[in-house]
């Protein structure tokens, strides 16, 4: 069929603007997140006030701590410790956006005989609190590869160790499930180890919490690696060592184009280090830089 000059033009034009809409909602979606920031990493772990702070520096929420010490019951499973955070989210209109078990790097998950019923009032804690990721903290004496580091790339998994965490997650599924919350585990392996272990434990309920910090400083491809775990990363830790985000060692730019390819749609959790000893400088600098990125 022939087209006239101006046929064509329109017919380019068309073409023109349904690639700009598409571009558009594909930027538009890319963006849907939302920013918290750990409790640790201001200083205010296990305190309901850590809210107030997150308001004051234009956060979203904040991750909190499920304790913060080993005991029988942990403090997210006392209804009035809830209760104060229900009360901070209410006053601030603020979330929590997950909560984390990070006593798990001191008594490991696969080990410690006290981890099945802590992750249960866990589950039942972070559901009451509206919450739906839960951090299972993999590092230190919890670490599930054979390496000396804190991090550290290529070592041999601790195969009884990493047996014990797929049984003992595989057994927490049913009730995280009922509940509407992920297990995210974070640890220091690669993507395609954590994969593994998810297709062992053959549940939606289970993801990994991926950290572009850890992950970097372990030598691990990061863009690559969030395009391959894709939509089984339930969420994501910010961070680069003692750096600002942006003048560090991890490549930000190729962390927001993998995110902004797989569509990532959850909370960015900064666990940044503090500069010149200025805490409430430093989070809002690297807010400011989050929401440059995208």
């Amino acid at each position: 069929m022939k087209l006239s000059r101006r046929s064509f033009l329109h017919t380019g034009l068309c073409g023109a603007g349904a690639l700009w809409l598409a571009s558009s909602r594909l930027s538009q979606a890319a963006v849907q997140f939302k920013m918290s920031a750990c409790d640790w990493s201001l200083g205010v772990s296990c305190d309901p006030a850590g809210l107030d702070l997150a308001l004051s520096l234009g956060l979203d929420g904040l991750e909190i701590s499920a304790a913060d010490g080993a005991a029988d019951q942990l403090k997210i499973a006392d209804p009035s410790y809830r209760q104060q955070y229900k009360e901070a989210m209410e006053r601030t209109g603020l979330s929590v956006s997950s909560v984390a078990m990070g006593l798990l790097n001191d008594y490991p998950f696969a080990t410690d005989d006290r981890a099945g019923a802590w992750l249960e009032q866990t589950i039942d804690g972070t559901a009451d609190l509206g919450a739906k990721v839960i951090l299972l903290a993999f590092f230190s004496k919890g670490d599930l590869l054979q390496s000396k580091g804190w991090l550290s790339k290529g070592g041999d998994l601790k195969a009884r160790e990493v047996d014990a965490v797929v049984e003992r997650v595989k057994a927490a599924v049913p009730r995280a499930e009922k509940a509407g919350v992920i297990l995210g585990l974070e640890n220091t392996l690669s993507a395609a180890q954590n994969l593994a272990i998810l297709d062992r434990i053959q549940s939606d309920a289970v993801k990994v919490y991926y950290d572009v910090g850890n992950s970097t400083y372990s030598g691990y491809d990061i863009a690559r690696e969030i395009r391959e775990l894709d939509d089984r990363i339930c969420q994501i830790h910010f961070k680069d060592g003692g750096f600002v985000l942006g003048e560090g060692k991890v490549d930000m730019k190729a962390v927001a184009d993998a995110m902004t390819a797989i569509d990532y749609q959850g909370w960015i959790v900064l666990e940044t280090a503090v500069q010149k000893k200025d805490r409430d400088a430093s989070f809002r600098q690297n807010a400011a830089f989050v929401r440059g990125m995208f």
